[in-house]
């Protein structure tokens, strides 16, 4: 399907450069989406929508001017590239010529989830709340989300660029309450994917068992040790850490704005040999993935960290102008309603030639942090704090109690420098990132890592 035929295009970003401009761009998208939760037993009503809509955005010097309209007739595409010209004070520039636009290479979807009936739908969260309430009395209370979105897109720009990427994206998520003697405790899993239906086919409900498995975990949680020690973290969702406390500060935005622990130091050795660290929008089914970005810009590996040393920045065309280098395809925005910005897609450390049973043998008193709740992270720093929603303590180089109340305290670049060890089991699990007030599906992930030393904040006296 055809959002905006390259004809049209071609008239609305000549109107957006009708008092000049070093780039015009046009970005239409359809999206629609469709959601279902249980809460107490109960399938609450589903919820859909649908929507279509389109931004104008020309880019002058170091000046961005931008405005978007719900829908996608000419008429008010016309409208909004008018008005946006406005603001500019130059002589007309011409843009180059288009074609139709070129599908990016979609990510496989077998099973359309539109396709699938809601009973069906319905059946499944019912499932996953019944193996939940199996896994122990002390279960109280579960929750099950499913949500499903397909987004068709389309970009034009006055360089002559003419793309589309049509993304289905499926999530399953599951958060269960445990209670005993008056405490309370809560354990969370999410599966989802650049994918199709196929992706809750196998063993679904293992996401309800898993999210009890930690509620009920945490029952019988210790306090959490004090001071420096030794951190081993957890796959899949432990690489949230990657991602707030280094992925943020490689955004070309804050690091051409110095406000970056990570800015002027491409080619220095910023962590072991041992460490390698991707950003990949383009890993086959992967929650962050995507054809393109939200410039058209076809998305990529981007290798961040080498062998130790930092060796790229995550761009979008606009920061990869300023410092004369070619777009990582990092450019993304939530929806037509905002701009572009450099954003990551899915930021892992490499696998490693370690187990996680190695790492873990080698620690004689420490922490084995699996996954994080909130935290706070400053870029310009690298400082960041971080509450460990699920954590064992580790003594003498065995997993032994839960931990409740543990926080990770420390930088960065210190963490990165102390991380030594990094095993082979390399997972991606699901996330939202926010940034500027827009939010995005990111993939955060890693192997297990252990990091030599870190402040431990714990409630233990």
């Amino acid at each position: 399907m055809t959002l905006v035929e390259p004809d049209i295009a071609a008239r609305v970003l000549e109107g957006a450069l009708v008092r000049g401009g070093d780039l015009a761009e046009l970005y239409a998208e359809s999206r629609r989406g469709f959601s279902l939760s249980l809460d107490d037993g109960r399938v609450e009503r589903p919820q859909s929508g649908r929507e279509r809509g389109a931004c104008i955005r020309v880019v002058k010097g170091e000046s961005t001017y931008y405005g978007y309209v719900d829908g996608v007739d000419e008429s008010d595409l016309l409208r909004v590239a008018q008005s946006v010209a406005q603001a500019l004070r130059g002589d007309e520039r011409r843009p180059a010529g288009l074609s139709a636009a070129t599908a990016a290479e979609s990510h496989p979807v077998r099973t359309r989830p539109e396709e699938v009936e809601a009973a069906r739908k319905a059946d499944l969260l019912r499932t996953c709340d019944e193996r939940a309430r199996a896994a122990g009395a002390e279960v109280s209370q579960v929750r099950i989300g499913y949500g499903e979105s397909r987004r068709l897109v389309e970009v034009y720009n006055s360089g002559g660029r003419a793309a589309s990427d049509d993304r289905t994206r499926v999530r399953l998520s599951a958060q269960v309450v445990a209670r005993r003697d008056g405490r309370v405790e809560t354990g969370t899993e999410t599966r989802g994917g650049h994918a199709g239906w196929e992706l809750l086919e196998s063993d679904p409900d293992e996401v309800a068992v898993s999210a009890a498995r930690k509620a009920l975990a945490l029952l019988d949680a210790v306090d959490a040790p004090t001071g420096r020690l030794p951190v081993v973290v957890g796959n899949g969702f432990g690489g949230v850490l990657l991602h707030e406390a280094v992925g943020h500060g490689l955004e070309a935005d804050a690091v051409q704005k110095r406000a970056s622990v990570y800015a002027g130091r491409l080619g220095e050795q910023v962590a072991p040999e041992l460490v390698t660290a991707y950003d990949d929008g383009r890993r086959e089914g992967d929650w962050g993935s995507d054809g393109i970005d939200d410039e058209g810009t076809p998305t990529r590996r981007t290798t961040v960290i080498e062998e130790g040393r930092l060796s790229s920045y995550l761009y979008d065309l606009l920061r990869a102008r300023r410092d004369g280098v070619d777009s990582t395809g990092n450019g993304r925005r939530e929806s037509f309603r905002h701009p572009p910005m450099p954003r990551m897609t899915n930021t892992f450390f490499a696998p490693g030639e370690a187990t996680p049973e190695e790492l873990i043998s080698e620690v004689e008193r420490g922490l084995y942090a699996v996954s994080f709740g909130g935290g706070q992270v400053e870029p310009a720093t690298g400082e960041f704090v971080f509450g460990v929603s699920e954590g064992y303590l580790i003594e003498g180089g065995r997993v032994t109690a839960p931990v409740r109340g543990a926080t990770l305290v420390g930088n960065g670049l210190e963490a990165l420098r102390a991380i030594d060890g990094v095993a082979g089991d390399l997972e991606i699990a699901t996330g939202y990132c926010g940034k500027a007030g827009q939010s995005v599906p990111a993939g955060v992930g890693q192997p297990h890592v252990r990091i030599r030393e870190l402040t431990v904040g714990g409630t233990a006296a």
